[in-house]
């Protein structure tokens, strides 16, 4: 089997990937690497013809009250049908803009602008509604930012648009051998030979999952060159062999340069799948119908929001 994490942007430069193989004493770890083209990211990692699990640091799904209003049956058929509708791509500059069918906002900071004036503009009663539950803060970590936010550096909107539009939509339109956990069933029963089950993997609810805790600023190297040795300790208690790149990489913590913060980032989104894979951390999904459907969930993730 092979396990993956992508941690995704809108920058190529800034698009990661770390991978490992199990075998029949554990798993073997490479270096992160950039992840290139995306049109031959998918092919490369099936090439082998053994079970993908894919972890991504982007949405994969939408809030249920926005939901509501499509006429899809679920987020997978709707993000199918991404390849007919550009126009719900472009980011608004101002709520004039604005509409359930183009939900992005805002292409830049606009003074006086408002989580509720967005909400309503796309039809929602309220700020909240543009949070899906798995967005929302629990007892032991913060809220996200919602999936329509593109603003600031706590935003994931821009991850969704660029791999929404550029890589997801058009591989289900072309009816790529992949799945979409939890909409498509349970993780381990839709891993198979040459397909790839794609998963949410927030590495911050990660870090929290394999019991560390950032000792400073993710951003600054010496804070990750401090993580190195427990970061270590968790990959042994997950029979997880680091390669002598990967080992060289933790230590120098993962760089100097600003996709520092990238590469350390897809390998806690790599340990947080390998738990999972291994029954370690449960594969967990509220047994809600929107989330099921629509909302998604995170993976590993078992709080419900506050």
């Amino acid at each position: 089997m092979i396990a993956a994490h992508a941690d995704w942007s809108i920058s190529p430069a800034k698009r990661w990937i770390a991978l490992a193989r199990r075998g029949d004493s554990g798993w073997q770890a490479e270096a992160p690497r950039l992840v290139g083209d995306t049109a031959s990211l998918l092919p490369t990692l099936l090439a082998e013809g053994v079970p993908v699990a894919l972890g991504l640091d982007l949405p994969l799904g939408v809030p249920r009250e926005w939901a509501a209003q499509r006429p899809e049956s679920g987020f997978r058929q709707f993000l199918a049908g991404l390849t007919a509708m550009p126009d719900f791509f472009t980011v608004s500059p101002t709520l004039e803009t604005v509409s359930a069918a183009r939900p992005f906002y805002p292409a830049r900071g606009v003074k006086g602008m408002t989580r509720a004036a967005h909400a309503a503009a796309i039809g929602l009663g309220s700020a909240q509604g543009l949070s899906r539950w798995c967005d929302r803060a629990t007892a032991l970590r913060p809220a996200g930012a919602p999936v329509f936010w593109t603003l600031g550096a706590n935003q994931s909107g821009k991850a969704a648009i660029s791999a929404w539009r550029d890589w997801l939509a058009p591989a289900l339109a072309n009816r790529a051998p992949i799945a979409l956990w939890p909409f498509d069933g349970a993780l381990h029963a839709l891993l198979a030979p040459g397909r790839a089950v794609l998963a949410e993997v927030y590495p911050a609810e990660a870090l929290r999952q394999l019991g560390l805790v950032m000792p400073g600023s993710k951003r600054a190297e010496a804070p990750r060159r401090a993580l190195a040795a427990p970061l270590a300790a968790a990959m042994a208690r997950l029979r997880v062999e680091p390669s002598p790149a990967l080992v060289a990489m933790m230590q120098a913590g993962f760089g100097a340069d600003a996709a520092g913060e990238d590469r350390m980032d897809c390998v806690l989104g790599l340990l947080a799948m390998i738990a999972v894979l291994d029954g370690r951390q449960p594969d967990h999904v509220p047994d809600d119908p929107w989330i099921r459907s629509w909302e998604g969930w995170v993976l590993g993730q078992v709080e419900m929001p506050r």
